[in-house]
């Protein structure tokens, strides 16, 4: 059963005013479908807006951040739960024990790095969580491009898809994951 999402996403805001807006409206409808939010434990950009509206809502939120990241992403002091680990392979390890899904907001690097880590362990059946990928305005086109690439040329093990939901909006994504939490997992 689906009942925890990982969430992971920019500690910025980006350029499209877009990009916070879906933040928003995701933590809201998370709240009120309720979803535990499981994030970065950050209080600004993106993380902070999805944060901030699940705890608007009533909900749940447990944020997971680094020692080194404590200032930098401005830890979150009003959520329900902040873990402090001591760096990020232990912060996404845990993120990823304490969720049932995912779902990847627009971001850079880091977000980068936590979705190919979560269909890396897909693949590898280290666990099979789905996850969701919310293409805000279209801010994944390119990725969604190269990931067809990479399967039309050969290098990746099983069609893509089959890992990887892309949505256009939050309550696409919502209405996807509570079909998946009605049913149990495999």
């Amino acid at each position: 059963m689906v009942e925890r999402i990982a969430v992971f996403c920019g500690s910025k805001p980006g350029n499209s005013p877009l990009f916070v807006s879906h933040a928003r409206q995701l933590g809201g409808l998370l709240a009120r479908n309720r979803f535990t939010l499981v994030y970065g434990g950050g209080s600004v950009g993106i993380m902070g807006a999805v944060a901030d509206a699940v705890m608007e809502g009533g909900g749940q939120v447990v944020g997971v951040i680094t020692e080194l990241l404590l200032t930098w992403e401005q830890q979150h002091t009003g959520i329900t739960d902040l873990r402090v680990v001591p760096d990020m392979h232990t912060r996404k390890k845990m993120m990823y024990e304490l969720s049932d899904a995912a779902i990847i907001l627009p971001g850079g690097n880091g977000t980068l790095d936590e979705l190919f880590e979560m269909l890396t362990w897909n693949t590898l059946q280290i666990h099979n969580k789905k996850i969701y990928l919310l293409n805000s305005g279209g801010f994944y086109q390119n990725l969604i491009a190269h990931m067809h690439s990479m399967q039309s040329e050969g290098f990746l093990y099983e069609q893509w898809t089959d890992r990887l939901v892309v949505a256009a909006t939050p309550e696409e994504i919502i209405s996807l994951l509570n079909v998946d939490k009605s049913q149990s997992p495999l």
